[in-house]
C-alpha cells in the first residue's frame, strides 16, 4: 500500500474497531482495543481448534506458534527463536524473577515508577529469599532522561542481582532511556529485565541492538492484537538469560530447550498468539513509522490544548513522551488508587469519557492516550470536566 493509499487516521479509522460510537476513548493504554479483522482471525483459529482439537494441538499449533513468533521478530528486531509467547508482560516479568536463585541480602533494583503488579512480584520473590527490593526515587517530573541514568548508576551495589527497568512507565507515561540504562548495568555486570508492556507498537524496537538480557512486551496494547498476547525475549548472547528460566506454569516440557518449555503449558486458548500475524499485517498497512509519528504528535498537541484550557503546565520533558501523557489537573486532589478509580468512574458515568486518573506520590494526575483512531476533537470535552 503506497503512502497515498494508506488508511486515514482519526475518527475515519475508528470503524475498524468495535468501540462504542458515542464515547471519547482516551485510554488505549490500559487494555488496548482489538480491531475487527484481528478478532475475525482469532475466531477462525478457534474454529480450527474446535473442529479437530487433537490435530490442532499436536500438529497445527507448534508450527503456527513459531511462525507467529518469526513474524513478530521482524517488527521488534529479533529472531523468532528468541521469542516466547506469554499472556501479558506481568507474566513475562514473573517468569524471569521467579526463576532467579536469590540469596539473603541480594537486591532487585527498580524505580518508584514501576508497575504495581511488578512491584508486588519483586516483593514476593525477595521476601522468600530474605532479599530486598530497592526502589530508586525518580522524581515526577524528572529533569531529563539523564537524571534517570544518574540515579540508576548511583543505586547499583555489589548486591544488585538484577535491574528491572520500565521502557514506558505505566502511571506516569515516561519513555525511559532504556538503551543507556542497559549500558550502565552491563558495565557494572548487572543483568537487566526491561518491562516493555507499552513498547511494541508505540515505539520502534530493535531488541538485538538494545542488548538487555530479557525484554517482555504486550502485543494487545499498541499493536492491537487479541487480549492475552505478549512475548518474552531472551538475549541469545547473554550468559544468564536462559539459565534456569522457566514459565510460571510448569508442564510437560520442563527443562526442554528454549523456547519449547514456554510454547506449550497445557490445554488453553492459544488463539491470541496465532491471530497476532493479522494485527502485524494491519500495523504494516497503516505504516509503523507513520503510526509512531502520529500518536506522539497527537498526544503532545492534545496535552498542550488541555493544559491551556486548565491553566496548568505540562511537566514531562519532550524527550520522554511516547503516546501516553500524564498531566496535572486544575484541582489539588490528594488520594490513592481507590480515589483515582472513583474519579474515572464519575467522569465515565457523567460525560462518557474514558480516561484514567492516576495516583503518584500522593497526588492525583490524569493520563491521556493517543491511538490512530483518535483525533484532536476527541479531547475537547475533557477540557470541561473540572471542577469534579
Amino acid at each position: 500500500m503506497s503512502g497515498a493509499d494508506k488508511l486515514p487516521f482519526g475518527r475515519a479509522l475508528r470503524g475498524e474497531w468495535l468501540l462504542e460510537p458515542r464515547m471519547d476513548f482516551l485510554n488505549h493504554g490500559s487494555f488496548g482495543a482489538t480491531p475487527r479483522r484481528v478478532l475475525a482471525e482469532q475466531d477462525r483459529w478457534r474454529l480450527k481448534m474446535e473442529r479437530q482439537p487433537l490435530h490442532f494441538f499436536t500438529e497445527l499449533l507448534p508450527i503456527a506458534l513459531r511462525d507467529a513468533a518469526t513474524q513478530l521478530g521482524g517488527l521488534v528486531g529479533s529472531a523468532g527463536e528468541d521469542l516466547a509467547f506469554v499472556d501479558n508482560a506481568t507474566t513475562g516479568v514473573n517468569a524471569v524473577l521467579r526463576s532467579l536463585a536469590l540469596e539473603a541480602g541480594d537486591e532487585v533494583l527498580t524505580t518508584n515508577h514501576v508497575y504495581g503488579a511488578v512491584a508486588r512480584t519483586i516483593d514476593f520473590v525477595t521476601r522468600r529469599a530474605n532479599a530486598r527490593g530497592v526502589f530508586i526515587d525518580v522524581p515526577f517530573p524528572p529533569r531529563d532522561p539523564e537524571q534517570v541514568i544518574e540515579l540508576l548508576a548511583a543505586a547499583i551495589t555489589p548486591k544488585t542481582k538484577i535491574a528491572v527497568v520500565d521502557h514506558i512507565t505505566s502511571a506516569t507515561g515516561l519513555v525511559l532511556p532504556v538503551k543507556k540504562l542497559v549500558e550502565v548495568c552491563r558495565e557494572r555486570g548487572v543483568p537487566v529485565l526491561v518491562d516493555g508492556a507499552h513498547g511494541p507498537g508505540m515505539l520502534p524496537l530493535n531488541l538485538n541492538e538494545l542488548g538487555a538480557d530479557w525484554y517482555t512486551g504486550n502485543c494487545h496494547k499498541w499493536l492491537c492484537s487479541a487480549k492475552g498476547c505478549a512475548f518474552l525475549w531472551t538475549n541469545p548472547h547473554s550468559k544468564v538469560a536462559r539459565s534456569n528460566l522457566h514459565p510460571t506454569v510448569i508442564s510437560h516440557a520442563l527443562d526442554e530447550d528454549w523456547p519449547a518449555e514456554f510454547d506449550f503449558v497445557g490445554t488453553r486458548d492459544y488463539t491470541p498468539f496465532l491471530s497476532l500475524p493479522a494485527a502485524l499485517v494491519f500495523h504494516q498497512e497503516l505504516g509503523p513509522q507513520r503510526i509512531y509519528r502520529y500518536i506522539r504528535e497527537l498526544v503532545i498537541e492534545a496535552g498542550a490544548s488541555l493544559c491551556a484550557a486548565w491553566e496548568v503546565e505540562s511537566v514531562v520533558p519532550p524527550a520522554m513522551i511516547g503516546s501516553l501523557l500524564t498531566l496535572p489537573i486544575p484541582q489539588e486532589i490528594e488520594g490513592d488508587q481507590t480515589l483515582a478509580f472513583a474519579l474515572r468512574k464519575r467522569v465515565w458515568e457523567t460525560h462518557r469519557i474514558e480516561v484514567p486518573f492516576v495516583p503518584f506520590n500522593g497526588k492525583i494526575w490524569i493520563r491521556i492516550s493517543a491511538q490512530v483512531y483518535n483525533e484532536l476533537n476527541d479531547y475537547r470535552r475533557l477540557e470541561e470536566i473540572f471542577p469534579l
